[in-house]
């Protein structure tokens, strides 16, 4: 008797045959959208930034302690934990993509989500900024420090605490705090032309100043740059809790 006789007469698949949903290749089947499932997963994306956050606003700091002390292992430790930042940020937007696609928020839901993918992206690129000042760093190692790095120090903890105080501001969704924190990019940017004028007048003085002074202006470049992100952030937030399109550096 041949498969398809058997299974007419028998009223039942050959033997082999799946008869079961649990024998198939499973299929992630979008869950019914309920407002605490929603809130959770929104939280844990809330969650997953603040970690990203602390963990650049630690990178800044460590670039600098690597700079002051001539350490080119810790400056070294700074470039290679970029891969971490880098994790991280993939790992958010995948969080976001997913619970776009299987929660379908919308409204105000929808623009707290693009927004923290979006606040993601900006720690990352200040993640590549902090690498980069450990690079300065490694360079600048082997050599007396100019002009004890000409207020170099200062900055980078400077703009390492905006970092903590804009993530602070993403926990609350706190408007007022967003735009103070914005405003102290002025701050970061009267500090920077400081460095600038004086490097250039230590380059200017002697030759031998030329390397480590260039060294050094694009280390503030690097910070400045930081402080850019941070008031782009500040402006999401800004976005999120009023839905207005504010620039907080003009």
């Amino acid at each position: 008797m041949n498969e398809k006789t058997e299974r007419s007469a028998t009223g039942a698949p050959p033997q082999g045959t799946p008869t079961d949903l649990a024998e198939r290749t499973p299929i992630e089947v979008p869950k019914p959208f309920t407002r605490e499932t929603l809130e959770t997963e929104e939280s844990e994306i809330k969650d997953a930034i603040i970690r990203m956050g602390s963990l650049v606003a630690e990178r800044i700091i460590a670039a600098i302690v690597a700079l002051e002390k001539h350490d080119t292992d810790a400056a070294l430790a700074v470039i290679t934990s970029d891969r971490e930042v880098n994790e991280q940020q993939h790992a958010i937007s995948t969080m976001v993509s997913r619970t776009i696609a299987l929660q379908q928020p919308v409204a105000r839901d929808l623009r707290f989500l693009l927004t923290l993918d979006h606040v993601a992206y900006d720690l990352e690129r200040m993640g590549d900024h902090a690498a980069s000042v450990a690079k300065q760093a490694r360079k600048l190692a082997p050599n007396a420090p100019l002009g004890d790095y000409v207020h170099l120090p200062d900055m980078g903890r400077m703009v390492a605490n905006q970092v903590r105080d804009v993530l602070a501001a993403v926990v609350e969704i706190d408007e007022p705090r967003a735009r103070q924190v914005a405003q102290r990019d002025d701050d970061v940017d009267e500090l920077y032309h400081r460095i600038f004028d004086e490097t250039l007048d230590l380059m200017r003085a002697s030759p031998g100043n030329v390397d480590p002074g260039a060294r050094i202006l694009f280390a503030a470049s690097y910070l400045e740059r930081i402080g850019d992100r941070v008031t782009n952030i500040a402006e999401d937030i800004v976005f999120l809790a009023t839905g207005e399109v504010a620039d907080l550096n003009p």
